[in-house]
Order: C-alpha cells, then structure tokens, then sequence
C-alpha cells in the first residue's frame, strides 16, 4: 500500500484529497504546514507527494527544491496541487523539480489517474537494489546487508552509504556528502561526516575498507 502525504492548509481540499486517495486504498497522512510535515518526514518517508504552494510557514516551491537537493528525498514523486494556474507559475514548479501540476479547483478521479501514473512511473524507474563486493543496499526494504548478514544503520548513515555507492569508484567530495545527506541548510561542523563515515565503516565490519578517504577532498566507495 503507497504512503501519500498531503501538505495543504485547507482544511476542506485536504479532507477531500484524503477520503478519495483511503477509498482508492492508499495510506494517507495530511499536514497543514510545512512543520509538521518535515517532522514526519524524519520518522517516514512517503511514496509520493502532494503539495500545495501557498502554505502559512514556507513556499511549497522551497520545499520541493529541499526535497530535491538532499538525497534520501529526492527521488519522491511530487505533484503540486495550487490555485497558482498561470503559465508561468506551471514551469516554475517543473523547473524546480515538480513531478507534475495541478490546479484547483481540480476533479477528484484526475487527481487519482496522476497519482496511479506517477507511481508507476516512480516504481518503474527505480533501482531496487546495490550490489559491491559483500554490500548489498536493498532500496525497497531500506536495509543493508553484508555477507547476508543485516547491518543496523541510522538513517544517516544508511543515506551516506547509498550515495558512495551510487557513485562508487568516483570521488565525492565532502560538500556534495554534507548537501545531499544532511541538506543545503545544514550548519554542523565537517567533523560530523568523519564521525559518521568511521561509524559506518565500523558497521560494515572488513567491507569498512571499501570507504577509502581521499585526503582533502571526501570519499569514495571502491570498487
């Protein structure tokens, strides 16, 4: 069953998107702000979005160029749902990284057609799993094994570890790493990569070895 969330702070078109989404059997949770839907966001990941623009505590465009620029969000179908229906307003929204559009008021069975169409295009594309060395990253299960074995990762460290090997045998500089996993906001000091980068080594037992420093620039998965 696929997770929808729902960011709108009206109350009826949330209601209304919420009951059609349940009845067509989707899990839906709704928000009304931005807050509360990043406080979710860290115990759950959907499997598509809904997204107003005008919310009361943040721009739903600056949400979706969050979403986009941080790894373990960005591949999360988003449609937006506005009363915005001007051209202009539409490319905006694709160009920064909207899956698709949609403008109020809007028909209840459109909104489910795009919603069964964009996932299935999301679940078609996706990789469901990396295979280095002793390494297996299952995507769909969100688990980590070595040697069949399962490895107890963080959410940070699991993220980590599937953008090294995404990109396994190229560098990837530690601002890219601070970007991507902990997002373009995110003001800690570099040393909280290190601390997590030797934790996850530790994890991964002797498959540790395949995250190789690479002095004054960041890290690479080996391969």
């Amino acid at each position: 069953m696929a997770l929808v969330y729902i960011v709108e702070d009206d109350r009826n078109i949330r209601e209304i998107e919420t009951f059609a989404l349940r009845n067509t059997g989707y899990e839906v949770m709704g928000f009304e702000c931005a807050k509360d839907f990043y406080k979710e966001m860290e115990n759950r990941k959907p499997d598509i979005i809904l997204l107003d623009i005008m919310l009361p505590d943040e721009d739903g465009l600056e949400i979706v160029r969050k979403l986009r620029a941080i790894a373990g969000t960005r591949g999360i179908p988003v449609i937006m749902v506005t009363a915005k229906a001007s051209e202009i307003d539409k490319v905006k929204g694709l160009d920064m990284g909207a899956d698709d559009y949609m403008t109020k008021p809007f028909g209840v069975m459109e909104l489910i057609s795009r919603v069964k169409a964009l996932l299935r295009r999301s679940s078609a594309g996706e990789e469901k799993s990396l295979h280095i060395g002793s390494v297996c990253l299952d995507i769909e299960k969100h688990s980590v094994t070595v040697d069949g074995v399962l490895c107890e990762l963080t959410y940070k460290e699991y993220e980590l570890l599937r953008l090294l090997m995404n990109r396994a045998g190229i560098v990837t500089s530690r601002d890219m790493i601070l970007e991507r996993v902990w997002g373009t906001d995110f003001e800690g000091e570099s040393r909280t990569l290190d601390m997590h980068i030797k934790t996850l080594r530790r994890k991964l037992n002797g498959a540790g070895a395949m995250i190789k420093t690479i002095r004054n620039v960041g890290y690479m998965f080996a391969v």
